[in-house]
């Protein structure tokens, strides 16, 4: 069951947010305030996270702004009644996915839910800070990856399966973590599409240069190293 964080200082909100998500088959928890939403959500134990800006404590920009600065990568859908262009826009770079203006419609924020969730199970619902691995540059908001100027741009899947080595540089991450946090869970599909997507993304690299930075670590998994030197066993 996937877990729903709402973050509002209104109780009326907060009861109908509850009573609608429970009854779609999601778990929820409450909080009324930053400081108790930031708590919550640094735990990482939420599959989406919905947060009004003006907030007793902390306001939610600097709550985003924080989870963000600590690498918390889950989803946040922003609710609020403030409704200008430079209100979504600073929601936007400090990390938000997406952004509601009060009143808003149960269906359609339902809808925004479920949009979340469903990026989150294939892996691309990232932070959208750049990861920089020596002069490789992985960029969750284009999809691309690019290194000395040179840009591919990647399927959704590649892209997934790259930002979760590129998130373990020189470490060694299994096809069966792999098909969890790119597939969406170990039986998703077989572990010999791993295999495939590994040489569509390392003939990608290829194209910057940058294919001997994928490795197979055989009986192992994969690896993306972080300087230039010869990945393990890389073919």
């Amino acid at each position: 069951m996937a877990r729903v964080l709402v973050v509002d200082d209104e109780p009326r909100i907060r009861a109908a947010l509850s009573r609608g998500l429970t009854a779609h088959g999601l778990e929820v928890v409450l909080a009324a305030d930053g400081p108790s939403g930031l708590s919550a959500a640094r735990s990482g134990l939420f599959d989406v996270i919905l947060m009004d800006i003006i907030l007793p404590g902390l306001s939610g920009y600097r709550v985003l702004e924080r989870l963000r600065a600590m690498g918390v990568d889950t989803p946040v859908l922003v609710i609020s009644a403030k409704d200008g262009e430079v209100d979504r826009a600073d929601g936007f770079d400090l990390g938000a996915d997406g952004y509601m203006v009060k009143p808003f419609s149960f269906r359609v924020l339902l809808a925004q839910v479920s949009a979340l969730l469903r990026r989150r199970e294939l892996g691309v619902a990232y932070s959208p800070g750049r990861l920089r691995l020596g002069e490789l540059i992985v960029d969750p908001v284009m999809r691309q990856v690019s290194r000395s100027g040179r840009t591919v741009h990647l399927t959704r899947r590649e892209f997934a399966l790259l930002y979760e080595l590129a998130r373990r540089p020189d470490t060694v991450v299994s096809k069966q973590e792999l098909l969890r946090l790119a597939w969406g869970g170990e039986h998703a599909t077989s572990p010999n599409l791993v295999e495939v997507y590994v040489g569509y993304l390392r003939r990608k690299l290829d194209v910057l240069g940058a294919a001997h930075l994928l490795g197979t670590v055989r009986c192992q998994g994969y690896t993306l190293k972080e300087s230039g030197a010869e990945s393990p066993e890389a073919s």
